[in-house]
């Protein structure tokens, strides 16, 4: 969930009709090829010398997976408009470029000389309580301090438009304080460690109704669901990323601040996930 100030609230006009702003800001994008689509290396360097353990994070609750193993859909018309989709997916994604104060590299070791795995093997789905662009706004804009700083690899806005902000190579600044299953990366030894390291972070647009603290919304639309599919089963092929390794800003949040995504649909997400084969 992203923090956002008042002037950054862009209302309808901007939601519904974003598109003009989009394409000018995927003119920014010049990611070259060699960056997009080169495959990671699983390999993980040998310890430094003088490597000392690192600090290990509290006790969270275990994450149980709502995703279930599914073999077969039988709705037809979902898996071939799903498929469709798939197959259009790379040409169909649109690509911004954000700020660098608002990302960095993914690093080899932590704090205290230990090898960190570099390749994404962690998918956290996040909320962006206001408007898809207002969002962007906040990523592309300079901000020196670190408490500012923030992004998503991929947001999907209500008709299902998929936008890049940043490609998974590089690390985003989506969950601060966090883990997942006793795992989290200690980059700063004055400060506790995080999922970002290896995570990928995908927000999806809140709908209008949710632009507040309620713990709940109407939930988002059929299109955000496809769109969120697709994109999984491209992380989940690319980076072999299990179902179970799925999870939710609220679940990896070790300060229990961050309720996204709320009203979040886990049947629908299971449905298409299955339907593209991910889940069997």
């Amino acid at each position: 969930m992203v923090r956002l100030v008042p002037q950054q609230h862009l209302r309808v006009p901007y939601r519904r009709a974003m598109g003009l702003a989009l394409i000018a800001l995927a003119a920014l994008a010049s990611i070259p090829l060699w960056q997009r689509d080169s495959q990671p290396t699983k390999r993980l360097l040998p310890g430094l010398p003088n490597a000392r353990p690192a600090p290990v994070p509290p006790a969270q609750a275990a994450w149980i997976s709502p995703l279930q193993k599914q073999c077969e859909v039988n709705d037809r018309a979902l898996v071939a408009r799903l498929k469709t989709q798939q197959q259009g997916y790379r040409s169909a994604l649109k690509r911004v470029r954000i700020d660098p104060s608002n990302y960095s590299q993914r690093v080899p070791y932590d704090a205290f000389g230990n090898p960190l795995e570099t390749t994404p093997s962690l998918v956290v789905l996040h909320e962006t309580v206001f408007g898809l662009q207002s969002a962007l706004n906040t990523f592309i804009k300079h901000n020196p301090r670190d408490e500012d700083q923030v992004s998503y690899h991929l947001l999907i806005g209500e008709n299902g438009d998929a936008v890049e902000a940043l490609h998974p190579r590089f690390r985003a600044y989506g969950a601060g304080y966090s883990a997942f299953d006793g795992e989290w990366a200690v980059l700063n030894p004055d400060l506790p460690g995080s999922t970002n390291n290896f995570a990928l972070h995908l927000s999806l647009e809140t709908p209008l109704d949710g632009e507040n603290n309620a713990q709940a919304h109407s939930g988002y639309s059929s299109a955000q669901y496809d769109a969120l599919a697709v994109a999984l089963a491209d992380w989940m092929k690319r980076y072999s990323i299990p179902a179970e390794r799925i999870t939710t800003h609220r679940h990896v949040d070790l300060g229990a601040e961050r309720a996204d995504p709320r009203s979040f649909n886990w049947t629908a997400l299971q449905q298409r996930l299955a339907a593209l084969g991910m889940l069997c």
